[in-house]
């Protein structure tokens, strides 16, 4: 009887057969199981919750501490001296004093944030995906270009301070290689170099990100602090502790 019932069940005219063929290839969903996965909600979402939280609460704690009044208003016969934008934009401030302001203040931010819109295209690929660094190579590679940023753009400073390109080829050279092109190329140069070095040793994509973000963001911090600690009156470079006229760049916090 058994036997009888699988011969029968063999062909059934009342389904439907296709002739199914196989090729070699992965699925999508090989290695994105629950394994590798966290649920945005509520996990991702509570982290986000007792971040903004926290903020909130050192915000309100620095408010409490720190008294933040009005200055007298401002008098149109009087310029402050020394005159600082705002501490998120005083790095660009600082950019200005090496080049023309279409460069620092236009080219060189529209370039930095397309360059941030383009991460996620220039490196898709997911492995080490939320792993810091990704691996041992992009650990040192972060390093090591933090480092030659933190020497390398202070030196550009000092060495612009003591030997301005600028003034030094106003009236000289027309005012687009003097002002713009020469400033641009030796900024752009310097920001380049370690991720041209990097290109000789095969890297990922991701490599040469990190190389390329690194020095970009420690650049950033470099130009803030030194145009908030290092500028006194007439935006020239003094020691902290050596400010002229008894200007304190702390005294503002």
């Amino acid at each position: 009887m058994a036997v009888q019932a699988n011969e029968q069940n063999a062909f059934n005219p009342n389904k439907t057969y296709a002739l199914m063929e196989l090729i070699p290839g992965t699925s999508p969903m090989v290695n994105k199981g629950p394994d590798d996965t966290v649920f945005a909600f509520p996990i991702v979402a509570l982290l986000e919750i007792v971040l903004l939280l926290g903020t909130t609460l050192l915000v309100f704690i620095f408010s409490l501490l720190r008294n933040a009044p009005l200055e007298d208003i401002a008098n149109p016969n009087v310029t402050t001296n020394p005159a600082k934008a705002p501490w998120y934009f005083v790095g660009l401030q600082e950019l200005l004093e090496h080049m023309h302001p279409v460069v620092a203040g236009v080219l060189i931010p529209t370039v930095l944030v397309l360059f941030l819109v383009a991460i996620p295209y220039l490196d898709n690929d997911r492995t080490g995906a939320g792993r810091w660094f990704t691996s041992a190579r992009g650990r040192r590679i972060t390093w090591m270009s933090a480092l030659y940023a933190l020497i390398v753009m202070p030196l550009l400073i000092l060495g612009d301070n003591a030997f301005n390109l600028r003034e030094s080829l106003r009236g000289v050279a027309p005012e687009f290689i003097a002002q713009i092109l020469l400033p641009g190329l030796i900024l752009t140069f310097l920001a380049w170099l370690p991720a041209i070095v990097l290109w000789f040793q095969h890297p990922t994509p991701r490599e040469l990100v990190l190389c390329l973000f690194t020095v970009m963001l420690v650049t950033a911090v470099v130009f803030t602090l030194s145009g908030f600690l290092f500028r006194g009156p007439g935006f020239k470079l003094y020691l902290p502790w050596a400010m002229p006229n008894g200007y304190n760049p702390l005294s503002g916090l």
